[in-house]
């Protein structure tokens, strides 16, 4: 036993590593270009427009006729003032000395650079005029509208930032250029052709504007070259310029082509470590809309995004019955939000993550979203939470709503380029009322109504009691039912569905397709179960076949036609008595009641851990049926889960459901999972499971430690680790469990286990988890010792939880030497750790 322990000791070199010297670049033999007129960025003061001329042929203009702006007043006296007031910043600026010209990029004197200001208002022309054009085009795609969209923010904050010099004013020249380019006939008429590349300008112009506010906002030239994220601005004016020029050839050669956009954020080493976050909470592609379908309601969606109107609802709150197609509708949001670059973030509830208890975490995950997003939401953020640990991990959602989101907003008025866009799917699945009340009342709140002008929060979910009851009729909240969308609108999108859905199979032809589609009665989860009735496999059936079964189901009483839809997909693989029917709800009880959806390997190895020897057998008999219904059956990688969550609500109803019934009311299922959790830590603990050479890097300085937690900490032991008291919390006390506990806190297992939740960075699920066995075991005979083992544990976690999950080896050489010495866990483990 010594041996082992010298062995483990050494694991955790005592030994600092060493930091070899850094060689800094040497300056010598380094050339620098004159600075020359030709070589700046700024096109000759007699010639402003002709920057393409000099950029050879990438800016090369064809002859084209450019389609004729809708009239509009093109003198504008608030813009005119800002002018003025630009011209009198160039003026005033402060002689440079000569050693300085060449690193800040001017071209000539002062009166040269005035001279140039004065031509602004030419510049600014097109920018003011394609701000009109876009309103008038209406039959674009919703994606290229939201690209359009960021170009006119994008336009419409140079033409508010007009106080520019020389630095950035060959940029402000390419950029005019780029507008008059998106304004001709031939650019307009290929929006639709050319989506790709539509949202690659707008994602450089994005940069290119928030660049030359962040430039402009430097009054003094001196913290201009100091600036981190301008610190070479002239070197990321012309990296903007080339791209944008490039963009436009590639649009006008009707090619797509691999360019690299220039994004110019700079994220400065900001600490947000520690604040919550909820993890597989964000956009999930693969519930995007079929691209042509519900084009209506994303327009609505994306008109409501992009308005100008500063009186616009902040909140769009979209909802409908189950089926409907919300959660398709966020994510293809959320998704446009992501492919430009938009300030925004997604954030998802779902029925079978109720455990995480997501609704404590949306404010700071969203947060943290947006810090990741955009730099200067991030500073303000760090500026709130910086050194307030208690913040950082508070549950208090009024008190995340004002510090979190409301805090850093209203220090950055003005520095977003474009809307902020917030997308809350499916709050209907956080849980039961109490869940959401506070969500509610925040998105309600006089606060909610007076957010910034551009900042949208779009929230789906079905039409509960509680959700209706708060949400409607409030003047910031604008309501959009998706039960109200015309029936010709719907059954054209769940036609372009079902086609292409069916489309390889001869023998379901346009006809049948209709069918399907006039059966849907309206809800695309029909539609999508439908598809997939007819593609499953069957010995002895054909594609047609299987149709013909399908046409042939009708509404039960008491059912809709989802929920009989359902029932025949589980006729179709799952015996109705016998041993399969038993073997189906043994498993479908073990994915209902997982607190987090495992893959079917996971499931299998808890599984064998099962107390019943009679349930060690592979899942994937019963599950192989039930592709239609489940996720990640086909693939075996991703979780087993409900592909919606009505066939949830239909299994836990009797009366929907049937014999295929899952009943999760009685304890011994629920001890199944317990006992098997249990098993799982006791197999499966190790020290050192990541192998961690030394105590002297953090978690956060492990470069590779993702690969390490993936290699050697497998989902099943991952799992048990984060729910092993919630299942014995569900069961209620029981002496075989208790003897397991007792083996478990008993023995260096718990501080294996302390390992695994300070390398997942969980250590408050584990103190959770210490006082919820507390708990459980209280006033119980023959586990006195247990307890107090248990309540020692407990204050270990409160008095050294930063430092276990800062460090993993520090719970070895920090937190079990400092332990009080009469501490019974302290008695228990010192000797085996000396």
């Amino acid at each position: 036993m010594a041996r082992k322990q010298m062995k483990k000791h050494r694991l955790f070199s005592s030994e600092r590593p060493s930091s070899a010297a850094t060689d800094l670049p040497s300056s010598q033999g380094a050339s620098h270009p004159s600075a020359d007129a030709s070589s700046m960025a700024g096109p000759s003061a007699n010639t402003p427009r002709n920057l393409f001329s000099r950029m050879g042929h990438l800016f090369h203009r064809s002859n084209q006729t450019r389609s004729e702006p809708p009239t509009t007043e093109t003198t504008d006296d608030r813009i005119g003032s800002q002018v003025n007031v630009a011209q009198q910043a160039m003026v005033d600026m402060k002689p440079i000395p000569q050693v300085l010209q060449m690193a800040v990029g001017l071209v000539g004197q002062a009166d040269t650079a005035v001279t140039r200001i004065q031509s602004i208002e030419a510049i600014l022309q097109p920018l003011k005029l394609f701000n009109s054009l876009v309103t008038t085009l209406s039959n674009v795609h919703p994606y290229v509208q939201f690209a359009l969209g960021i170009l006119t923010a994008a336009s419409q904050l140079l033409i508010n930032q007009a106080n520019l010099d020389n630095e950035v004013f060959g940029l402000l020249n390419t950029v005019k250029d780029l507008y008059e380019f998106l304004m001709e006939k031939d650019t307009i008429e290929n929006m639709d052709g050319m989506k790709e590349t539509l949202r690659r300008i707008s994602q450089e112009m994005s940069a290119a504007a928030l660049f030359v506010v962040k430039y402009c906002k430097k009054k003094n030239i001196l913290v201009r070259i100091g600036d981190s994220l301008v610190s070479d601005p002239q070197t990321v004016a012309r990296g903007h310029v080339k791209n944008l020029g490039d963009l436009m050839q590639q649009y006008r050669d009707r090619a797509i082509r691999d360019i690299q956009v220039n994004i110019s954020h700079v994220f400065e080493d900001l600490n947000l470590e520690g604040m919550a976050y909820a993890v597989g909470a964000g956009l999930n592609t693969t519930k995007k809309c079929l691209d042509g379908t519900r084009t209506e309601i994303l327009k609505d969606i994306i008109d409501w995004i992009t308005t100008s109107d500063v009186n616009a609802p902040r909140i769009l709150w979209l909802h409908g019955q189950p089926g409907r197609g919300k959660s398709a509708i966020a994510h293809t949001i959320a998704s446009w939000i992501e492919d430009v670059k938009a300030t925004g973030t997604c954030f998802c509830f779902a029925r079978d993550r109720q455990a995480e208890r997501r609704e404590e975490k949306i404010l700071t995950t969203i947060a943290r979203d947006l810090a990741d997003r955009d730099p200067a939401f991030r500073r303000a953020l760090s500026n709130v939470v910086s050194n307030n640990h208690s913040l950082k991990t508070t549950c208090d959602v009024l008190q995340q709503w004002k510090r979190f989101i409301l805090e850093p907003l209203s220090k950055i008025n003005g520095e977003i380029v474009g809307n902020v866009v917030v997308v809350i799917d499916a709050l209907d699945e956080s849980g039961p009322e109490i869940s959401r009340r506070e969500i509610l009342s925040l998105l309600v709140s006089s606060e909610a109504a007076h957010l910034p002008a551009n900042f949208r929060i779009l929230l789906t979910s079905r039409p509960l009691p509680d959700i209706e009851r708060v949400m409607r009729d409030v003047p910031h909240v604008k309501a959009t039912s998706l039960d109200d969308v015309r029936r010709e609108l719907v059954e054209r999108d769940i036609q372009l569905y079902v086609s292409k859905g069916l489309d390889r199979f001869p023998s379901i032809g346009a006809t049948e397709v209709q069918n399907v589609v006039k059966k849907s009665d309206g809800l695309f989860e029909w539609a999508r179960l439908a598809c997939e009735f007819i593609r499953s496999r069957k010995a002895g059936e054909t594609p047609k076949e299987r149709y013909d079964d399908l046409m042939a189901l009708q509404s039960e009483k008491g059912r809709t036609l989802l929920d009989t839809t359902y029932l025949e997909i589980l006729k179709g693989g799952i015996p109705d008595s016998g041993r399969g029917l038993e073997r189906y709800h043994s498993v479908m009880r073990q994915v209902v009641m997982a607190l987090e959806p495992l893959p079917m390997a996971a499931l299998n190895s808890m599984r064998e851990k099962f107390p019943n020897k009679e349930d060690h057998y592979d899942i994937f008999l019963v599950l192989e049926f039930m592709s239609p219904v489940l996720g990640g059956i086909v693939d075996r990688v991703s979780a087993v889960r409900p592909l919606h969550a009505s066939f949830y609500d239909f299994l836990m109803d009797h009366s929907r459901s049937g014999i295929y019934f899952v009943d999760t009311s009685n304890t011994q299922h629920t001890k199944d999972l317990a006992f098997a959790a249990l098993q799982v830590l006791r197999d499966g603990l190790q020290f050192n499971i990541c192998g961690l050479e030394s105590s002297y890097f953090a978690n956060a300085d492990v470069a590779d430690l993702l690969d390490r937690i993936k290699n050697n900490i497998p989902r099943h032991l991952c799992y048990s680790s984060q729910f092993w008291a919630q299942h014995l919390q569900k069961t209620g006390f029981d002496l075989e469990l208790a003897l397991q506990v007792k083996a478990f806190v008993g023995s260096e297992k718990i501080m294996f286990w302390l390992e695994i939740i300070s390398l997942l960075g969980v250590v408050g699920k584990g103190l959770d988890a210490l006082a919820t066995v507390a708990k459980w075991l209280h006033g119980q005979d023959g586990f006195k010792d247990t307890l107090a083992l248990v309540e020692d544990g407990i204050k270990l976690v409160q008095n050294f939880g930063s430092v276990i999950l800062h460090s993993t080896p520090h719970i070895y050489i920090s937190a079990l030497p400092f332990m009080p010495p009469n501490a019974l866990l302290s008695t228990m483990l010192l000797p085996k750790f000396s």
